[in-house]
């Protein structure tokens, strides 16, 4: 078992208790409903407001069947060099457009770049892969709405999704550029490394993590799906300049040094952070935990390099 005391300090532990106060650690046993409330809750609490550069625009994305909500975020003094798709974190079973939308706001501030965060649909009311399909429709819809290159961007469920999205359009006219993954999962192996010394971690736990797979996948074999996950995808070449960013203090934290060596093995550009003491779902802590305040600078520095073009690292 991990003495969590040792890695995590007293601020991080605050935020940790402040999140258990909304979002229970039991929280997987009740309804969707129930945990969709508090969810929403907390992320309003922990919302920090927008800076005053930004402003916001809601829209949507046609499809033959529905339409996909985004907002669009401006600045007042804009960079026009990239445009940021974000997909938003939350299991795959919670968040939106709001949940999120400080988040989005301060990456639109701090790089200038106009950013899109999309809200893709939710289980289980729509199993995979909707959420896959509606971030892929986004993709095509902003190819085709901006001429500025596109970097992907999205935490948890929304950097598996980001990845998916990157897997699926090399080739395309129009391929992402970058790819800003942020504690995300890509199916790595239960039973070793993160997995068991991080099974019971703060915020996340592995018994959480199949829950949202199980809701996820409705029950369908997924094995060989690699918009699924993306560790069922047995090529790695052609992806784009990819920054991975994990907890260190979490199931999926090997995950992210996994897909950088996959990357790396393949001829691509890959670089990964393990941020010390860090638990899944830190974003919120951006403005309270100097170690995740200092991370976010990371994440905003990769995006605005990726969209320039440049590879830092």
């Amino acid at each position: 078992m991990t003495d969590y005391s040792k890695l995590i300090d007293a601020e991080t532990w605050a935020f940790i208790d402040r999140t258990n106060s909304f979002y229970p650690p039991d929280a997987v046993d009740h309804s969707v409903e129930e945990q969709r409330r508090t969810y929403d809750r907390m992320c309003r609490e922990f919302h920090a407001g927008y800076p005053a550069s930004v402003t916001a625009a809601d829209s949507a994305v046609e499809t033959p069947t529905h339409n996909i909500p985004v907002r669009i975020y401006r600045n007042a003094e804009p960079n026009d060099a990239a445009v940021v798709l974000y997909f938003h974190g939350g299991g795959f079973i919670l968040g939106g457009l709001d949940s999120h939308d400080d988040v989005c706001a301060e990456i639109c501030e701090r790089t200038g770049y106009e950013v899109v965060s999309v809200d893709y649909r939710l289980v289980p009311e729509h199993i995979h892969p909707a959420a896959y399909d509606d971030c892929r429709a986004a993709f095509e819809w902003a190819a085709k709405t901006y001429t500025q290159p596109i970097v992907l961007c999205g935490d948890s469920a929304g950097g598996n999704l980001a990845a998916a999205v990157s897997h699926t359009t090399r080739g395309h006219a129009r391929a992402p550029i970058g790819q800003v993954l942020i504690y995300p999962g890509f199916g790595g192996k239960l039973g070793q490394g993160s997995y068991v010394t991080h099974a019971e971690a703060p915020l996340l736990t592995v018994r959480d993590m199949d829950y949202y797979k199980q809701m996820r996948s409705g029950g369908k074999d997924v094995s060989e799906d690699a918009t699924f996950a993306a560790f069922n995808d047995s090529d790695f070449s052609g992806l784009p300049p990819t920054v991975i960013i994990s907890a260190e203090c979490d199931p999926l934290s090997d995950d992210g040094r996994d897909y950088r060596d996959r990357v790396l093995a393949n001829g691509g550009k890959a670089w990964w952070f393990n941020e010390p003491g860090l638990v899944h779902g830190y974003l919120r802590a951006r403005h309270t935990v100097g170690r995740a305040r200092e991370s976010f600078t990371r994440i905003v520095d990769a995006v605005r390099a990726l969209g320039k073009g440049d590879w830092p690292y």
